[in-house]
This record gives structure tokens, C-alpha cells and sequence, in this order.
């Protein structure tokens, strides 16, 4: 009885359980983020000779800002999707909080608790699909579903279908989403912050090995000791976090709460997930793919609007995207 136990163990501390190979490391892995970056390249490059605009410093700060959004989100959507989840709730949960924390700010209540209420809120509901996963047992896909129904209704519910003002704090708060520091704008900074700390914890720490463990191999994970239900739970606390965390900057930009904030984000963070090299499976990926990946779609997002093309037809374009990325992923598998 001792000598499987003492395989399966060993077998999540090396690198291909532990995904070593899916983080910043492994010749896989840096070959395969080689490939996306040299992509983002000739996109930029494209780009700019498509149009004269792009390579304009006030659009360049714009992606910048752009990519940090979505970005913040997909890098929580990577948590997840590196167990072998989902979570299609982030768009409603940071359209929850976005009423609520944009009326808070109308109440007169300080930025600082507000700040505070917001993240707890987003944590909270993360937690709730944690816990309907784990101890309920429903499929990560009709959980986070159930929480995109439930959130948005209770956010079209409690601002009443109607923008919610910030009221007087709308100057007080605007610099979360539209300040600058040195030039850069403070999204920007938020996410260098957000993908750095999430490159340590994957790349460095017991549980960023514990996730690539759960999503490799969920079953020789659990028989090596490792707690699979409040691992798995808390990656959706994260991926609810920085869903409220968006939210924030998302009132801050726009001076008011929508209660449809956030509708569709959850698509645009599975496609930077998936198209930065990190498996729909699990076990395999990073965040440092993902930071690419939200580039890559920034920077093809902003071109198709300076050609004038559609946003119906961007769509087609960003789906495509992820299905050409997965099977280019079943492919190198």
C-alpha cells in the first residue's frame, strides 16, 4: 500500500503533474510562449502598417488600458481553467458589484470601505461557486452559469435596470480608472501587479504546484494528500475577487455603475486564456501566456476598430481565435 502512495507523491512534486513545464518553465513551454510572442509581433508590426494611428502614443496607452481590464480578469480565469474548470460568472459578478459599489459611492460612503465592500462582495461569490463545485457537487459549467443568471438579475434588480451615478465622488474616484502615474495609466500598473503576484504563486509556491496537480491529474492528486476540494474552491475565490477588483477600475473609468457591466467579459478572458497557451484540461499554461494572450487580442481588438470593421464581425474574428487555439493545442498534445 505504500509503494503507490509513495509513486503518486512523487509524482505531483515533478514537473510534468506540477506543470512545470505549462508555467514560465520547461522547453515546451518557452518554446510555446516563444511562438505566441513572435505572433503578438507580427501583429504589431501589421498593425502598424495598416494603420498610421496605431503606433500613436495616446492609442498605445488606450490598449495599454484596454488589455489591463480584461486582463485583470482572464489572469483569475486562468487559476481556474488550470484545475480543468470554468468560470462564466466573472462578467455578471463585476456587474454586480459594480451597482453596488457605484451606490454605495452615491451614499457618501468612503472610497476606502467601498473599495473594501467591492472586493468582499466579488470574494463572496466566488466563494459560493467554490463551494457549489466542491461540496455541492454541480459541474463547474452549470455552476458559474447558474451564478452569471443569478448575479446579473440581482444587479439589473438592485439598480433597477438603470446606470448607477456615483454622485459626488465621481472626481475623488475617477483616478483608480482613468489617473495615470508617470505617463502610464494606473490599470496598467494594477496588472503588472496582478500577473506578477500570480507568476510567483504558480511558478513558486506549494499551491501553484497543488493546481497543476489538481489539473493533471485530479485523482493521483487527491491520493497524494493533496486538499483537492479547498484548492479547487479557492481558485474561484480568486477569480471572484478580481472580478470585483475589475469592477472597481470598470466605475472608475465610467463615472457610473451599469448593471450590464461586465456582459461578455467572461468570453474575451476564456479566449486571452486559451489563446496564451493555457489548456482547456488543465495541467498545462500560465499566467506569463496569458499576459501575451490579452495582448494579442488587445492589439487585433484596436486595429479591426481603426479599420472601421464591424464589432459583430470582431466577434466572428475572437471566436475563431479560440477555436484555432484549442486545436492547435489538441494538435501540439
Amino acid at each position: 500500500m505504500n509503494a503507490p502512495r509513495l509513486g503518486i507523491a512523487s509524482s505531483v512534486d515533478t514537473p510534468r503533474v506540477g506543470g512545470i513545464r505549462g508555467v514560465l518553465g520547461g522547453t515546451g513551454g518557452a518554446l510555446q510562449k516563444a511562438g505566441i510572442g513572435l505572433a503578438l509581433i507580427v501583429l504589431i508590426l501589421l498593425a502598424s502598417v495598416m494603420s498610421p494611428y496605431f503606433l500613436q502614443a495616446g492609442n498605445l496607452l488606450n490598449v495599454a488600458r484596454q488589455v489591463s481590464i480584461i486582463g485583470i480578469v482572464a489572469v483569475g480565469m486562468t487559476f481556474v481553467i488550470l484545475t480543468g474548470g470554468i468560470d462564466l460568472s466573472v462578467g455578471s459578478i463585476l456587474g454586480l458589484v459594480a451597482v453596488v459599489a457605484a451606490q454605495q459611492l452615491q451614499n457618501g460612503v468612503g472610497a476606502l470601505l467601498v473599495v473594501a465592500i467591492a472586493l468582499l462582495l466579488g470574494t463572496a461569490l466566488g466563494l459560493a461557486n467554490g463551494l457549489g463545485i466542491t461540496i455541492g457537487g454541480i459541474p463547474p459549467f452549470i455552476m458559474t452559469l447558474g451564478m452569471l443568471v443569478m448575479a446579473r438579475g440581482a444587479a439589473l434588480t438592485y439598480a433597477e435596470g438603470q446606470p448607477v451615478s456615483l454622485g459626488d465622488a465621481k472626481e475623488r474616484f475617477s483616478w483608480l480608472g482613468r489617473g495615470d502615474i508617470a505617463g502610464i495609466p494606473v490599470p496598467v500598473f494594477i496588472f503588472a501587479i496582478v500577473a506578477v503576484v500570480g507568476i510567483v504563486v504558480l511558478r513558486f509556491t506549494t499551491f501553484g504546484r497543488y493546481i497543476y496537480a489538481i489539473g493533471s491529474n485530479r485523482e493521483a492528486a487527491r491520493l497524494a494528500g493533496v486538499k483537492v476540494r479547498a484548492y479547487t474552491a479557492f481558485v474561484y475565490v480568486i477569480s471572484g475577487f478580481l472580478a470585483g477588483l475589475t469592477a472597481l477600475i470598470w466605475i472608475s473609468r465610467l463615472t457610473v455603475g451599469e448593471p450590464t457591466a461586465g456582459t461578455g467579459i467572461e468570453l474575451d478572458a476564456i479566449a486571452v486564456v486559451v489563446i496564451g497557451g493555457t489548456s482547456l484540461f488543465g495541467g498545462e499554461g500560465g499566467i506569463g501566456g496569458t499576459v501575451i494572450g490579452a495582448m494579442i487580442v488587445g492589439v487585433l481588438a484596436n486595429v479591426l476598430n481603426l479599420l472601421g470593421v464591424s464589432p459583430f464581425t470582431q466577434q466572428i474574428v475572437t471566436g475563431a481565435l479560440i477555436v484555432l487555439a484549442v486545436l492547435l493545442g489538441r494538435i501540439r498534445r
